[in-house]
């Protein structure tokens, strides 16, 4: 080991304390997407703390703390880690006055970047490497409450709503060459990863006409009924999807009538259509629209349907051995370290995909939670690994790339191939959002 690397880790243990008590906080006081204003708060407050750099209010929560901002002509390298958590009230750490809870592990995600500073910010650390470092806090990787994201559109406060697109959209990304980010999984340690799913997003309003739904009801037309149509049109559809395209659609009813003796006016249906191909996924949307204005046309109710980019799917990509070396030292030997099988395929999502695209994003997971992420019965029941030991990998795998150079994340940076251009990706995105309007018969 050398000793550099040894002084990271020494570091990290010896703020052990504070890194877990940081991550504690974050995961009783979870926020939701474009909401996070108190743990972006936190998390800039503590890259203060360590006398960087810090940019706030990027794409409404997100955070950047710059580390040897003279170097960053050479590498620019992010730590990546995400601000928001997930609406899942009955869970024991959610919090009670927003109703979100990090069962997706974000809040790991943070602590093992803020560990990642404390040991990185070190005089002897930092003047080892030979890069810019970027501890970056992302808003809105989980794509809910996708009204409230499209209202913050039609404000002008947003354009996507992932927060690495739209972080990319206003340029956040565009001083950053190459990035680090990590997950919570079952295994151990895991470096490297297969592919996830990519989806766009749909808001379905469906417009009738109310009345006495006992009184007379003929003189109304329900929207509830015709959404009930949509939905069971759409799932008729499933015979006619690949499986190898993996499409996923898995619509809500987030508003069905006003009073339950009043024919409902006005039905609104929010879902996701996911696919692990961009043909999939647009073949998929078109029969979804067609599912729903069917149920519009069959009772004669009014449809708009809003159109959103979501994410795009994500890229396999195989272990690297930098990141594969600082596993195997934060481990320590307690935590076995594998290779992600890069031929698993994920029915999920994540922004990353999108970045993916853009610039080469190396992936790795720490273990140390029960059950299933996005479950009520998620928790953490290794502290150590969930946060410590993820502080140590992102930390050593900062100065195994930037050392020497920065001659192993040029390497990584020279044989990354773009799918698109920034201006590619925007142009993608932008296909895709449309709003579509029938009006009820009268």
């Amino acid at each position: 080991m050398e000793r550099i690397q040894q002084r990271i880790i020494e570091l990290i243990d010896a703020n052990k304390k504070e890194i877990i008590n940081f991550a504690r906080d974050i995961y009783d006081h979870g926020e939701l997407g474009y909401k996070e204003f108190k743990t972006s708060a936190k998390f800039a407050a503590f890259l203060n703390k360590q006398k960087l750099k810090v940019q706030e209010g990027l794409a409404i929560t997100g955070v950047k703390g710059y580390l040897n901002e003279k170097k960053k002509d050479n590498v620019s390298l992010a730590l990546i880690g995400e601000l928001d958590a997930l609406r899942i009230p009955n869970h024991a750490h959610a919090d009670p006055d927003t109703g979100a809870a990090h069962c997706c592990g974000h809040h790991a995600q943070l602590a093992g970047v803020i560990g990642a500073a404390i040991a990185l910010s070190d005089g002897e650390v930092a003047e080892a490497l030979d890069g810019q470092v970027v501890f970056f806090a992302v808003p809105s990787e989980e794509y809910g409450e996708i009204e409230f994201k499209n209202n913050l559109k039609r404000e002008g406060k947003i354009r996507y709503g992932g927060g690495k697109s739209e972080l990319i959209r206003i340029g956040a990304f565009d001083d950053v060459d190459l990035s680090l980010a990590h997950h919570i999984g079952l295994e151990p340690v895991s470096i490297g990863n297969g592919t996830n799913n990519g989806f766009v997003s749909k808001v379905i309003r469906y417009k009738g006409k109310s009345a006495h739904a006992a009184g007379s009801p003929q003189r109304g037309i329900n929207a509830l009924n015709a959404a009930s149509i949509g939905l069971s049109a759409l799932a008729f559809h499933r015979e006619t999807f690949q499986d190898k395209d993996s499409v996923r659609i898995h619509p809500i009813i987030t508003k069905g009538g006003n009073l339950v003796n009043v024919v409902p006016d006005e039905a609104v249906i929010e879902t996701l259509v996911r696919a692990s191909n961009v043909e999939a996924i647009s073949d998929a949307a078109r029969k979804t629209d067609r599912a729903f204005k069917a149920g519009a046309y069959a009772l004669g109710a009014g449809i708009e349907i809003e159109t959103m980019p979501g994410y795009l799917p994500t890229i396999a990509y195989k272990a690297n051995p930098q990141v594969v070396d600082a596993a195997n030292l934060a481990s320590g030997g307690k935590y076995p370290v594998e290779e992600a099988d890069t031929a698993f395929h994920s029915g999920g999502s994540t922004d990353l995909g999108d970045l993916e695209h853009l610039q080469p994003v190396l992936t790795f997971r720490t273990g140390g939670m029960k059950d299933r992420v996005h479950s009520e019965n998620f928790d953490i029941i290794d502290e150590e690994l969930a946060y410590v030991v993820t502080a140590k990998i992102f930390a050593l795998s900062a100065y195994n790339l930037l050392k020497n150079g920065a001659k192993e994340a040029r390497q990584v940076i020279d044989n990354y191939r773009p799918v698109f251009t920034k201006e590619e990706y925007l142009a993608y995105m932008e296909s895709f959002i449309g709003l579509e309007v029938t009006e009820p018969e009268i």
